[in-house]
């Protein structure tokens, strides 16, 4: 075979001594072919540097092997946590990914969804920037030509793969009441998302029955705290503060360092999402674990399934998430 030229599956059956079809059935993982044969096949054809060409068989079966990920905000760590496991499970699927990251904006959102809709992705695993207007929410029209799986918003004319964000909130307070806290103040993420509402809504739940809501504030899901929370914190009047995600929690603890106060002496915090910089965190974060794993692969198999079937009933995953304690609560009294 000349050596410049890109070796094709002929080539490969030929130098395995099989047939064209065994050969096709051993590389594409179908077919009936035995093991051994299939192994010997594939040593053969890494042996020869045989890469299929995908575009040819996108031409015969109308799928690319492809999936889409759009994502909202890639400057958050949270989200390169998600990509990273959604990838490794697509992977073992058999498809690669295509990433696209909106930015939080809007017009971004239907450019890359229809970018991506163009590039021929077999499926669409999509985290809306909100769910504020669920109904009909569909941002390109391109999007009835795909199957596409909702992570984390609850829209009700999609797959939807979420956590049970209320479980967390009412975990974070009864910790916090566990530890003696009565004053405590709750920073929501933005109330344009489902799941953020559902966060402070589930904390605010459990503290109006057994403690005091001192103040319950928004912030975007962000470091940089809004002015109306740091009027919240310089009030000083609370023992302890539940933010809506890790980030909102970072930057409190930095504004709490400015006001002269303690992280956790002085008042505890306790973020949610669990993301790498928690446990990094000077103290440690305590926060709500979000099993961005388990997430990741009922999300992907739910669109590969779909991607198979093709259009059914849909369907509603809730995760249950976890208490991570850390050094950044600490008991009162």
């Amino acid at each position: 075979m000349d050596s410049s030229r890109r070796p094709t599956l002929k080539d490969v059956a030929r130098a395995a001594g099989v047939s064209l079809a065994s050969a096709s059935y051993a590389v594409n993982g179908s077919g009936s072919v035995g093991e051994a044969t299939r192994a010997h096949i594939l040593q053969v054809a890494a042996g020869l540097g045989y890469r299929p060409n995908t575009s040819a068989k996108a031409m015969k079966t109308g799928r690319t092997g492809v999936l889409g990920l759009v994502l909202p905000d890639l400057t958050n760590p949270f989200f390169p946590s998600l990509a990273q496991a959604v990838l490794q499970t697509a992977r073992r699927q058999g498809y690669n990914v295509l990433l696209a990251d909106t930015g939080g904006a809007p017009e971004e959102e239907r450019t890359a969804i229809r970018f991506l809709i163009d590039q021929g992705v077999d499926g669409l695993l999509w985290f809306p920037i909100d769910d504020s207007n669920p109904k009909g929410r569909r941002p390109v029209p391109e999007m009835d030509r795909i199957p596409v799986v909702v992570l984390d918003r609850n829209l009700p004319d999609y797959d939807v793969v979420l956590a049970d964000y209320a479980l967390g909130g009412r975990l974070a307070a009864e910790h916090l009441i566990a530890a003696g806290h009565v004053d405590i103040g709750v920073i929501s993420g933005p109330q344009a998302a489902s799941s953020a509402r559902e966060r402070a809504d589930g904390a605010v739940q459990i503290l109006q029955q057994q403690a005091r809501v001192a103040w319950r504030v928004e912030n975007a899901f962000a470091l940089d705290l809004d002015p109306a929370v740091k009027a919240a914190l310089d009030q000083r009047t609370v023992t302890a503060v539940i933010a809506g995600s890790d980030m909102i929690a970072i930057g409190v603890m930095r504004h709490l360092q400015v006001l002269g106060l303690t992280v956790p002496d002085d008042v505890s915090v306790i973020g949610f999402d669990d993301i790498p910089w928690a446990a990094l965190n000077a103290p440690p974060l305590t926060t709500i674990d979000m099993p961005i794993e388990a997430m990741a692969v009922s999300a992907i198999e739910t669109l590969v399934q779909r991607i198979a079937d093709g259009p059914g009933a849909r369907s509603r995953t809730v995760f249950d998430v976890s208490l991570v304690e850390r050094a950044s609560v600490r008991a009162r009294g």
